[in-house]
């Protein structure tokens, strides 16, 4: 019986169930689990990451082409992958074998070795000459780009995605701050990546993308999602205006303009850098949030993975990111009642892929849902015709819940109890960890579960483990002097609206 009390980016991911290419051994699954009163306790903390660790670096070498040194976009149960990779994966392999070296898992030789192979294909993958950008898909076995939809043969359009090529050029900063050997090279391919390429000064923000056969700009980025880590690497590589730092809205302005949005939020302006500024946060259960698009942990949550933002903000992200992980448990345990949480964008365990969040948490006024039904609140938008509110569902209401564990790793450092239970209970309660690590997601309803891996939540999973471990390791490698230098005056100048000024840090 489960523990469940109460009965453009999702299309292009749903396409990337493309078919496998190779096959590789399967794995068998794992042996039982510590149970999570012992495991939640702190009995066993570090031998359970360390074992979590061990099987998603496993994933990683099951995905990676042994020529290219690139990590395939997903990984079947059965052992077979898709053919594309994204920059994004890359990244993602990149800072995992540096984990997975200081962890013990790896050592130096094989991370040298491995990641060489990986920039001996990077540098030759074609890139946007004018700004030293990477396109967005690839594929794994040779590192071509491609033109058509792996196995369909549907044209693709190559573009370049800010937020993907900030992933990889996270990557590559990381191999330049923690592999000696390597530090040139892949300090080269990170500073010949023109991220001011992407600003949009009359806008004060940055685009979405550029496809270079048109010239077509697609504008902008507005909110704080992690969309933000191309924006913080173009402040502190010098190559974006600081007060880019305060172009993205924290929310709309309370107004009907934007009653489009979820809901009305509380705030006040203020004025940073000659920027006007909302300082908004949405009211969820007694907290009040500074919120993204969508509400989901991957938007809120893995960008301090590499820039340590609670630290440089104390009066914003330092009160934020703890609350937004509370929010998520909030609602997995109280308000949904599934019996877990963790909402973010994965795998469909009945196949497919879709965003999942807390609707609370984002902008988006359709809303990421919890669940595969779709159900969410219509609280709508007080004092505006027609966003008249709607009875909240009941926990009843929330069926056919969907948690992937990469958003309680995401959680570790903010709720590090509270993440390991759910890890714990997710790993005894459903056939979703293998000797490859966790699979991608479960319906914690009926128990389905997804066949897949995925690079980018693997990776997620591998950065907080190894920052838990390993004192930072990530943060240390990726953070300079001159990066700390351009965006933590940033930081430290700003308030949140759930900031109180009484309990100052």
């Amino acid at each position: 019986m489960y523990l469940k009390t109460r009965a453009t980016l999702a299309l292009l991911l749903a396409l990337a169930l493309a078919a496998p290419v190779a096959a590789i051994a399967a794995p068998s699954g794992s042996e039982p689990s510590a149970s999570a009163e012992a495991t939640s306790a702190g009995s066993d903390r570090r031998a359970t990451l360390m074992r979590y660790a061990e099987d998603t670096w496993a994933s990683f070498v099951a995905m990676t082409d042994e020529d290219s040194g690139l990590p395939s976009d997903r990984l079947h149960l059965d052992g077979t992958t898709s053919v594309q990779t994204s920059t994004t994966n890359i990244g993602s392999y990149m800072w995992s074998a540096v984990v997975a070296e200081e962890l013990g898992i790896i050592d130096h030789d094989e991370l040298v070795d491995r990641l060489s192979t990986t920039l001996s294909t990077v540098e030759q993958m074609e890139r946007h000459e004018a700004s030293g950008q990477f396109y967005n898909w690839y594929d794994y076995r040779t590192g071509e780009k491609l033109t058509v939809w792996p196995p369909s043969g549907a044209p693709l359009e190559p573009q370049l995605s800010s937020v993907d090529n900030a992933w990889l050029a996270t990557g590559l900063q990381i191999i330049r701050g923690a592999v000696p050997e390597l530090a040139d090279r892949a300090g080269a391919l990170y500073d010949g990546m023109d991220f001011g390429f992407y600003y949009v000064p009359e806008r004060n923000l940055i685009m979405r993308a550029f496809v270079p056969s048109t010239g077509a700009t697609p504008c902008c980025y507005d909110t704080l999602g992690e969309v933000r880590m191309a924006s913080w690497i173009g402040i502190g590589k010098g190559e974006i205006p600081r007060r880019h730092y305060f172009g993205p809205f924290r929310t709309f302005p309370p107004s009907c303009d934007f009653s489009w949005t979820f809901t009305r939020p509380v705030g006040e302006w203020r004025r940073y850098l000659g920027v006007d500024v909302f300082e908004g946060a949405y009211e969820y259960r007694g907290m009040r949030i500074v919120p993204n698009w969508g509400g989901s942990m991957f938007e809120g949550l893995m960008v301090p993975l590499f820039v340590p933002e609670e630290k440089w903000g104390p009066r914003s992200w330092r009160i934020n990111h703890p609350l937004y992980a509370q929010a998520q448990i909030e609602h997995g345990l109280n308000e949904a009642q599934y019996g877990y949480w963790g909402f973010s964008p994965a795998d469909v365990p009945e196949g497919g892929y879709r965003t999942y969040g807390v609707t609370w948490l984002g902008m988006d006024p359709d809303g990421y849902p919890s669940n595969n039904d779709g159900v969410v609140p219509r609280p709508g938008y007080e004092g505006c015709p027609g966003r008249e509110p709607q009875p909240l569902p009941e926990p009843e209401d929330y069926t056919n819940g969907v948690v992937t564990p990469h958003a309680s790793f995401l959680a570790l450092r903010y709720a590090t109890d509270e993440a390991m239970e759910n890890l714990a209970n997710l790993e005894n309660d459903f056939d979703i960890y293998t000797d490859w690590g966790f699979r991608d997601s479960v319906n914690v309803d009926t128990g389905t579960v997804a066949q897949w891996y995925l690079s980018l939540d693997q990776g997620m999973i591998m950065a907080a483990i190894g920052n838990y471990l390993a004192d930072d390791v990530l943060r240390e490698a990726f953070v300079t002097p001159q990066f700390l230098g351009r965006l933590q005056p940033l930081m430290a100048m700003e308030e949140f609206a759930n900031f109180n000024p009484g309990q100052r840090p």
